[in-house]
């Protein structure tokens, strides 16, 4: 489907044990159902046909010809429907019984796929009635037709052929070398589980961590379908709990003892992505995989899935409070080493009173704690020019004094008006040499100082400003090692805002709140009435959408309209779609014109899956071209 999404749907039934023409029927209903929400892959769970907990009755020869004539039943339900259903049943081939997965795909049955692993231990007791199947692919004939049974089969839709399907049912899973592997390692990218496990305590936590880890491993999508309360019987209780997952993330989830049906849409071209960056991915060329194709046209659908507007914060706060401890920790270990491989006796950051400089200040602070060293070590400096307002002049202030930290104050007026004399540059003149004359005065103040104090200058700019290229170069650009750039903007504010909260000193937690209210500006114009000028997002737009961006860019390899695609439904109601194509031409515009400024980066720790480190994560050419980019938004309006 458009932009490699394919909507694909988990469903459970009112199961009647033993009932196929009441299953049947039900399965039948469900189908139109995911049809009409343009549903492309159904999954209904194992033995759906005739129940799953039917125990001798399946050598009963009605049961048979009654699972057989409800499969003729669903498959002729699916004439003239795109898409592929999975259901499962009881089937008789060379005088032995297997539980299979029959694939339906536009009236027809492609083929039948059979369970390779019976669980015959505590409850379950498979084997007595099913034979696992251990063979090649065979030829058997149903309804009339040759078609496949075995496990060696990829089913790929006729409208992409990039979506590639396979089954497993149900233990197949749990095994340490499950038959999705080798699947997966053949070309599938969406593995499909018919299952029927049941409710215990615990055991759900667990089956989803089985599902997640599984579509993990094998970078892939992961379709779970598990019997519902119908199939409850004796000892047993079947909950309904469907699980639909990409790559380690959980899209969907039943909710359990509801018979629900789940729906998501699974991204195939980031899977395909995410394996052609990994060199690791393990692929093969096994001929004895058959390749079948399923009716499925591209289609333009309306995406059920949904994406957090900020991708580097958690939206948990357990979550993000836990992310705030690890990055911080990574942040300062990282500069910990440094101060050790150095021997360097002092630290230097230039501090304005703003979010970056005020996190890389902490951050130098943990470090020195970690060290055992003397707080005082610390040289923050704070260099007031044209621009700074009191507030982030007090702020500074007040920030070194609440941590303890030595603070140098020099102000630099008389510095960059005796430069610009030299270069023949009028005050009146607020251009880019302005503001880049004293971006470039300061980093030279911060670099003497830390060679007088055998020191290293600490860099403050973060990884949003190193994408967009909001950086002076041989500015604020440089340093000596820049504990933050690997960490977005949107996250500065959070591990700021943690900061606060887990401060004991009552000034340093009123100092970091206010720092967290004042607007993110370089404070290179002068203020008007005393307040800030330069508002840095009214100039080169919002961070969270710049942040949004930048993540599926880069971790997801998506192009921009699909971006755009999927920012108009994140941020619905927030920005405007124009808003929203404006900032993501700016971005595209500033993010390529400005790789020079990051070809050159000092070291940092990278913190996430995310980084524009020139020696790891992003080996790109500083002179590539933005047109492919900018022609795909340009098409959109």
């Amino acid at each position: 489907m458009k932009d490699g999404y394919i909507k694909c749907a988990a469903v459970a039934t009112d199961v009647h044990v033993a009932d196929t023409v009441y299953n049947s029927d039900r399965i039948i209903e469900k189908i139109r159902d995911c049809v009409n929400r343009r549903a492309g892959i159904i999954v209904f769970p194992e033995l759906c046909i005739t129940g799953y907990t039917c125990q001798d009755l399946f050598h009963q020869e009605s049961l048979l010809n009654g699972a057989l004539e409800g499969l003729k039943k669903i498959t002729d339900a699916t004439a003239g429907k795109p898409g592929l259903v999975f259901v499962g049943l009881p089937y008789r081939f060379n005088s032995k019984l297997y539980n299979v997965a029959a694939a339906i795909s536009d009236g027809e049955v492609l083929a039948l796929i059979p369970k390779m692993y019976m669980p015959n231990y505590n409850e379950f007791y498979e084997v007595r009635h099913f034979t696992p199947w251990t063979d090649e692919n065979r030829e058997t004939v149903l309804f009339n037709k040759r078609i496949t049974i075995g496990n060696s089969v990829i089913l790929k839709a006729s409208g992409n052929p990039d979506i590639r399907v396979s089954a497993e049912l149900c233990e197949d899973l749990w095994v340490p070398v499950n038959p999705a592997t080798y699947h997966c390692r053949c070309g599938a990218n969406i593995i499909v589980n018919l299952s029927a496990s049941n409710e215990l305590t615990g055991k759900s936590e667990y089956r989803r961590q089985l599902v997640a880890s599984a579509s993990a491993r094998m970078i892939c999508g992961y379709v779970y379908a598990s019997a519902g309360i119908g199939e409850s019987t004796q000892d047993l209780v079947f909950g309904g709990h469907h699980i639909i997952a990409e790559n380690g993330t959980v899209l969907s989830e039943a909710k359990r003892f509801t018979n629900d049906i789940i729906m998501n849409d699974i991204d195939v071209q980031r899977l395909i992505h995410d394996r052609s960056k990994m060199t690791t991915y393990d692929c093969e060329n096994d001929e004895s995989y058959l390749e079948i194709e399923f009716n499925l046209p591209m289609m333009e659908v309306c995406l059920d899935r949904t994406y957090a507007a900020t991708p580097f914060v958690p939206k948990d706060t357990s979550d993000r409070k836990r992310r705030c401890e690890e990055i911080f920790s990574i942040q300062a270990y990282g500069l910990r080493k440094r101060i050790d491989h150095t021997g360097t006796k002092s630290l230097v950051v230039g501090l304005s009173g703003g979010l970056d400089s005020t996190l890389a200040l902490l951050v130098a602070v943990k470090a020195l704690d970690i060290a055992g060293r003397d707080r005082k070590d610390m040289i923050a400096v704070t260099m007031p020019c044209f621009g700074t307002t009191d507030r982030t002049y007090n702020n500074a202030i007040k920030l070194a004094a609440a941590l303890g930290v030595t603070l140098k104050e020099i102000r630099i007026n008389e510095s960059v008006i005796s430069h610009f004399k030299d270069i023949e540059h009028d005050m009146d003149a607020h251009d880019v040499t302005y503001e880049n004359g004293q971006a470039r005065e300061r980093t030279q103040i911060l670099m003497d100082l830390a060679n007088k104090y055998n020191g290293m200058v600490v860099g403050t700019g973060d990884m949003s400003e190193l994408a967009l290229g909001w950086a002076t170069y041989n500015g604020d650009h440089m340093s000596m090692y820049g504990v933050n750039a690997g960490v977005p903007k949107t996250l500065v504010r959070h591990l700021v805002d943690y900061s606060a909260d887990v401060a004991e000193d009552e000034t340093l937690r009123e100092v970091l709140r206010d720092v967290l209210d004042t607007p993110v500006s370089p404070e290179l114009l002068p203020p008007e009435n005393g307040k800030i000028s330069q508002k840095t997002e009214n100039i080169v737009g919002p961070y969270e959408l710049h942040d949004f961006f930048m993540y599926h860019m880069l971790r997801d390899g998506m192009g921009p309209a699909k971006i755009y695609r999927i920012a108009l439904k994140t941020f619905d109601g927030s920005y405007e779609p124009e808003e929203i194509l404006k900032w993501e031409k700016v971005f595209v515009r500033r993010f390529f014109a400005q790789q020079f400024k990051r070809s050159c980066l000092p070291d940092g720790p990278k913190v996430g899956s995310v980084a524009v480190s020139p020696r790891g994560d992003l080996r790109m050419p500083s002179d590539a071209c933005a047109t492919v980019w900018l022609k795909e938004l340009d098409s959109i309006g």
